[in-house]
């Protein structure tokens, strides 16, 4: 079989990565013609495995609907907001997300609360873990729209099965008693298994008012802080420093 049929034949397995790296060692002459045969076809698979892995990412990412482009290597140090390198280095592992733990987040407006959260959620897709973000009130307009549509039921199974669920501007808008209860069915879904990362401006002693229902709260919050990494931005707002400095 020729090389040519050789491509070929790895484009129609779906073995893209191999085949580049195939064309790469046959247009670098002499370069790999003294390795032995095993530790070329190595080379092959590592090359398969890192597109496949970075296809992975990508998709992760797409799927997760970030608000920002965000990224831990870009997180600012340089404004004080009670942020610091270890903590962010700490989650930016996937232990905590493997055991469940979720993530509060607050803050006054503009102290960069949802590019951290959205920098961290990029993480956890680089490391292959899956994620998605909404604004709450998206969330719960399209759990709204489910129970219209009778997809109710599996739009709460799509959420329990994502690792790292992200629920930005936590307790801005009054809850209605459906939205309570849909709330209740997502934390109760995720309890223990998945993580829930919660961006808000208020300070967490007030969430249980903004929930409205004292029942619902308790339980809605018992679910949520009993084991949670708990961050609390500070300073003044990040845009309105940036726009003085322009």
């Amino acid at each position: 079989m020729s090389t040519t049929q050789t491509l070929a034949r790895l484009k129609d397995l779906k073995l893209g990565g191999m085949a580049a790296a195939l064309e790469h060692q046959q247009n670098q002459l002499g370069t790999y013609d003294e390795l032995p045969f095993a530790e070329r076809l190595e080379l092959l698979l590592d090359r398969e495995f890192q597109t496949r892995e970075h296809r992975k990412q990508d998709r992760l990412v797409r799927q997760a609907r970030f608000k920002l482009r965000a990224s831990i290597q870009d997180i600012d140090y340089q404004h004080p907001r009670n942020l610091k390198k270890a903590q962010v280095a700490q989650l930016a592992q996937t232990d905590w997300l493997e055991r469940g733990q979720n993530l509060l987040i607050t803050g006054p407006c503009g102290s960069g609360k949802t590019y951290l959260g959205c920098a961290l959620g990029n993480q956890a897709c680089l490391n292959g873990l899956s994620t998605r973000y909404y604004r709450i009130s998206r969330l719960l307009l399209e759990l709204t729209q489910a129970k219209a549509d009778g997809t109710y039921q599996k739009t709460l199974n799509q959420l329990a099965k994502v690792k790292l669920l992200i629920l930005d501007d936590w307790g801005l808008e009054a809850l209605k008693p459906a939205h309570r209860n849909d709330l209740m069915e997502i934390m109760d879904d995720r309890h223990g298994t998945h993580s829930t990362m919660i961006i808000s401006q208020l300070p967490t002693d007030q969430w249980y008012a903004a929930i409205g229902d004292n029942t619902l709260a308790d339980a809605i919050l018992d679910r949520l802080m009993h084991n949670a990494h708990r961050w609390t931005l500070k300073g003044e707002s990040m845009r309105k420093r940036l726009q003085e400095i322009d």
